[in-house]
């Protein structure tokens, strides 16, 4: 068994509860990437999106990572995923594309998915890298267009964040 297989081995996949608010806010935090949200709105997600969210736990139980996300209210069959980060010491092992897929399964299960959206911006090829993959593995097209354009966020410059459409799924 190789040492990244081992390590993955020892992770459990599961969803939140409040108590790691915390964790999810600190991981966001020192991934430099992601737009980081109030720590009280990391706790609220963990409390009302708990369904829609998975987390990445170590062998102490402590969260190395997550994927967030919502059912789109107007499209009950789309999830939107908000953000995906992987502590610094677990990354470059499948940790986020693995919680990607155990998300839109459970999602799939539950909600009957057939799609998964999520921004991105430009330059971010991590996230280009993970989601294009995603839509590779599930058979599923990828459509891109700009959501929301440079000028739309008020507070100060901010690159545009693209939609990627991907499906119909087949899980």
């Amino acid at each position: 068994m190789t040492a990244a297989h081992a390590d993955r081995a020892e992770l459990q996949i599961d969803r939140p509860s409040v108590t790691d608010g915390a964790a999810l806010w600190r991981i966001a935090r020192d991934s430099k990437t992601l737009d980081l949200n109030s720590s009280y709105s990391y706790l609220l997600w963990c409390r009302d999106f708990a369904g829609t969210t998975a987390v990445a736990r170590d062998g102490q139980g402590e969260a190395v990572g997550f994927v967030t996300g919502y059912v789109r209210p107007d499209r009950p069959r789309t999830l939107l995923v908000w953000q995906v980060a992987v502590d610094e010491a677990y990354r470059g092992r499948g940790l986020a594309a693995t919680l990607l897929d155990g998300l839109v399964a459970r999602s799939s299960g539950e909600h009957r998915i057939t799609a998964v959206e999520t921004t991105i911006t430009p330059g971010n090829t991590a996230s280009e890298r993970l989601f294009t993959s995603f839509a590779e593995r599930h058979g599923a097209a990828v459509e891109r267009e700009v959501l929301f354009d440079t000028g739309l966020f008020p507070d100060g410059p901010h690159d545009p964040e693209v939609l990627y459409r991907i499906g119909p799924l087949s899980l």
